[in-house]
C-alpha cells in the first residue's frame, strides 16, 4: 500500500512538472513572438515616415524633372505598393508571406529611389534647392533608422525561431501553432545598400 502511494505521488509530481514546463515553454514563445511583433512595429513607424517624405521629394523635383515623368511615376507607384505591403505586414507580422511581400515591395521601391536620386544628382539647381536638401537629409536619417529597426527585428525573429525550433520546446510550438517568423532581409546585393540621398 505504501509503495503504491509513493508511485502515485511520483506520477502526480511528474505530471505537475511536465505541465509547469509546458506552461513555461508556451509563455516563453508568446513573449518572444510579442517581442518580434513589437520590433516590427518600430520598422513600420520608420517606413511610414519614409513613405511620407517621398511625395514631398517628388513634388520638389517635379519642376526640375518635368520631362522625367516616367521615373517620377515609377517612384510613386513603388511607394504606394510598398505602403500597401507594409500595412498588410503590420496587420500580422508573424505571417511570413506578408513579410516576404513587403521585402519584395521594398526592393522595388529602393531601386526606384536609387534611380530617382541618380537622376536628381544630374541637376545642379535641384541639388541646390534648400527644400530638396532638407528632405534628402531627413530621408537619409530615416533610412538609417529603418536599418537599425530592421536589425532589431531580425535579432528578435532569430531568438524566437531558435526557441521554437529547439527540443523540447518544438513540441509545444508545433502543437500550439507557433509558426516560423520571416527575417526582413533584402535578397539582391545591390539593394542591400541604402539609396544614396546626399547632394553634396
Amino acid at each position: 500500500m505504501t509503495a503504491l502511494i509513493v508511485i502515485a505521488s511520483l506520477f502526480i509530481l511528474l505530471v505537475v512538472i511536465v505541465i509547469l514546463w509546458a506552461v513555461g515553454a508556451y509563455n516563453k514563445l508568446v513573449k518572444l513572438r510579442n517581442r518580434f511583433k513589437n520590433a516590427f512595429s518600430q520598422i513600420d513607424v520608420q517606413l511610414k515616415r519614409r513613405y511620407d517624405l517621398i511625395p514631398n521629394l517628388i513634388e520638389t523635383a517635379k519642376g526640375y524633372l518635368s520631362h522625367e515623368r516616367e521615373t517620377l511615376e515609377a517612384v510613386i507607384s513603388a511607394r504606394n505598393s510598398a505602403q500597401k505591403a507594409t500595412s498588410q505586414a503590420a496587420a500580422n507580422p508573424d505571417d511570413a508571406d506578408a513579410i516576404k511581400g513587403l521585402i519584395g515591395a521594398e526592393t522595388i521601391l529602393s531601386g526606384a529611389m536609387t534611380k530617382f536620386m541618380a537622376l536628381a544628382e544630374a541637376y545642379p539647381d535641384l541639388k541646390a534647392n534648400q527644400n530638396m536638401m532638407q528632405l534628402t537629409e531627413e530621408l537619409t536619417s530615416t533610412e538609417n533608422k529603418v536599418s537599425f529597426a530592421r536589425q532589431a527585428y531580425n535579432d528578435s525573429v532569430m531568438e524566437y525561431n531558435t526557441a521554437r525550433e529547439t527540443f523540447p520546446t518544438v513540441l509545444i510550438a508545433n502543437n500550439m501553432n507557433f509558426k516560423e517568423a520571416a527575417l526582413f532581409e533584402i535578397e539582391d546585393q545591390v539593394e542591400r545598400e541604402t539609396p544614396k540621398v546626399s547632394f553634396e
